[in-house]
């Protein structure tokens, strides 16, 4: 299990890396520069709100910080949207490639967040029963 969290800490650490560079590839102009400064922040609070997910001091807190690592994510994903639609940057591939890492990522987040909450309301749902008895 350690590897796997470790696995996606390196993957979210490589996706901050690729939009870092797509960051640098924006052009400087007064639209390049406020899509790159809002993307270099939500591109890389995912690897660092991980790991206090991974450090998370309750199922509540691990779903709270799950959800903030969510949303950073379906930012990037509206900005890289901005992005191919404007064709700030080509050729497209580096974004097309980011494009998909990060609906990789929505899928991989939303569904731990539903797993864990899932896992927290049967494990609620089986202690109250076993105090109940």
């Amino acid at each position: 299990m350690l590897a796997r969290k470790y696995d996606l800490e390196e993957r979210l650490i490589d996706y901050s890396c690729k939009m870092i560079d797509i960051v640098e590839a924006l052009p400087n102009t007064r639209t390049g520069n406020y899509i790159s400064a809002q993307l270099v922040r939500a591109c890389n609070s995912p690897a660092f709100n991980y790991g206090e997910a991974q450090a998370a001091e309750s199922v509540k807190d691990f779903v709270h910080k799950m959800g903030v690592i969510l949303k950073e994510i379906k930012e990037c994903r509206v900005v890289l949207k901005i992005i191919t639609k404007k064709i700030l940057i080509s050729p497209t591939e580096k974004v097309k490639v980011a494009s998909l890492e990060t609906e990789e990522l929505i899928a991989i987040f939303g569904k731990s967040i539903s797993t864990a909450e899932r896992n927290n309301k049967l494990y609620t749902t089986a202690k109250i029963r076993m105090v109940n008895r």
